[in-house]
């Protein structure tokens, strides 16, 4: 919550009118993004009047919406984890559903989908489409409905996702990086008008997201190779500097004429030197990765059946075998 003190009270009493009926044990952790104005305090006396299992964490300035969801998920104790924005536009009686549809259907991510959007339409809906569509194209990850905050996760998955800058929109892709995506889909949910305070973005977010997605389409593609990326941009520049430096070449010898003041001289030369400046920083960008990737968990998901036909599940890829654990009254969870 960001400078959203009149949704305070409101918020604390929907998510507990909205998990009224939820069977297990949950915990609502409020993160309040340095607000300046009485959010925070307002939050500390609120949550004292419902319980310890309402948790208050409070930045000391303002980071960001996915700073926020980082904190929110690194602090989170259960095995399943909902985020949803503070402004009251999503309903927290969706969660139960959102849960539900994620155990029936074996996800690790389900994702709400917003049906008659409450939100203006230039400001919201309009950038909100494009991103949508500039994602899903981009990523492959076909979800219509990237901006919605309301989203269910197995902890497993999510905590392995690290969350900065602006990524907290790219979650869906992200968390593709680590699960299936066919692992990964999204849900009707309801959308009210805001009620309280303003809304922290506008149209000019569809540039940020343009640029972020430059760097989402980078890691899903080059994470682990990022030798190929740069080395195939240099090997493109050094194929044309070498053919126009051939053809300057024979032009020199064969034909007899000068080629010491032609611009194509010059541009053959810079191509060249382009060339071996990329191959180069994809040799070193190789060597950063490889040195990265030594020291991290090797962890693959193995799509494997026990003897009922439920799959296997999660395993270290070093392990010597997989665990699958049963819980009352759900399918087996992956471990």
């Amino acid at each position: 919550m960001y400078k959203e003190q009149d949704n305070v009270t409101p918020m604390l009493e929907g998510v507990h009118k909205g998990l009224s009926s939820y069977p297990g044990e949950w915990e609502l952790i409020v993160v309040d993004d340095g607000s300046t104005d009485d959010t925070g305090p307002r939050l500390v006396r609120e949550a004292a009047k419902f319980g310890p299992h309402v948790r208050v964490l409070r930045f000391a300035r303002n980071h960001g919406q996915t700073a926020a969801m980082q904190a929110g998920i690194d602090a989170a104790r259960g095995e399943i984890i909902a985020t949803l924005d503070g402004d009251l536009q999503n309903d927290p009686a969706d969660i139960p559903k959102l849960v539900d549809e994620m155990l029936r259907r074996d996800l690790d991510l389900i994702q709400g989908k917003r049906v008659n959007r409450q939100d203006a339409m230039v400001s919201r809906k309009l950038p909100s489409k494009i991103a949508n569509r500039l994602i899903a194209r981009i990523t492959g990850v076909n979800l219509t409905d990237y901006g919605c905050s309301l989203k269910v996760y197995r902890a497993r998955v999510i905590k392995k996702v690290r969350l900065y800058g602006e990524m907290h929109r790219f979650i869906p892709v992200w968390a593709a990086m680590v699960t299936a995506p066919h692992r990964i889909a999204e849900m009707p949910v309801a959308h009210y008008a805001r009620q309280f305070g303003t809304s922290k973005y506008g149209i000019s977010r569809t540039f940020r997201v343009i640029l972020d997605l430059l760097t989402v389409f980078f890691f899903m593609r080059f994470q682990a190779r990022p030798g190929h990326f740069f080395g195939s941009i240099g090997l493109a520049l050094g194929f044309v500097g070498g053919s126009l430096m051939s053809w300057l070449l024979f032009v020199k010898f064969a034909l007899g004429e000068s080629i010491g003041g032609r611009p194509m001289l010059m541009i053959s030369i810079l191509l060249l030197v382009f060339s071996m400046q990329f191959i180069t920083t994809g040799i070193v960008a190789e060597m950063l990765a490889r040195i990265f990737y030594k020291d991290q968990p090797r962890v693959a998901l193995i799509d494997e059946a026990t003897d009922d036909g439920s799959p296997a599940g999660w395993a270290d890829a070093a392990a010597p075998a997989t665990v699958v654990m049963q819980l009352p009254g759900t399918i087996p969870h992956r471990v």
